[in-house]
């Protein structure tokens, strides 16, 4: 046990880090705060029971209503409405035949693909500037025909989606921060 103390205590900094960033994470969202729609960190504007978040307006049942979980409703709407036309269409672009589409609330993953060629999105994709989440999509439909991340599926990647990397990049400085 000695050996799991020493380890939590040279590793108290990130520890701490990752208590407040979880605590910022899951607190109550209210006027004023902040999230995450097609890539830009818009305000939301909460007056009585109406939350404003860039251009959508979500109705609360009241003013005591979670914030947090009204937007995040409203964009897991938006996302399902969308997502899957976005895909379709890549895959179409990219040659690639998907069998469905389907948009849930994965907690670690960003998308997924099955042998049967159903791709799996993350409804927070909506969140991420179009670029990003059409990697990711990209990302997905390159598994249809490499289901393992070999050379030749870097290179099927870097075919559909030349910007990769920089989206890539943006997953990693900004994608922890839309992940539960």
């Amino acid at each position: 046990m000695a050996g799991g103390f020493a380890f939590a205590a040279r590793q108290a900094d990130w520890i701490a880090r990752e208590m407040d960033r979880h605590r910022e994470r899951h607190a109550p969202w209210a006027d004023g705060s902040r999230t995450w729609l097609r890539g830009e960190l818009v305000p939301i504007t909460v007056s009585g029971s109406r939350a404003t978040v860039g251009n959508e307006v979500i109705t609360l049942r009241s003013p005591k209503d979670d914030v947090r979980e009204a937007v995040e409703a409203r964009l897991r709407v938006l996302a399902a409405r969308e997502l899957p036309d976005r895909c379709f269409a890549l895959a179409r672009a990219a040659g690639v035949p998907v069998a469905r589409v389907s948009v849930r609330n994965q907690r670690s993953r960003w998308g997924a693909c099955s042998a049967a060629r159903v791709i799996t999105l993350n409804w927070r994709l909506i969140q991420m500037p179009p670029s990003v989440s059409d990697y990711v999509i990209f990302h997905e439909l390159a598994h249809v025909k490499h289901p393992n991340h070999s050379r030749r599926f870097w290179r099927e990647v870097e075919h559909v989606c030349a910007w990769w990397r920089e989206a890539e990049v943006w997953l990693r400085k900004q994608g922890r921060e839309l992940l539960p």
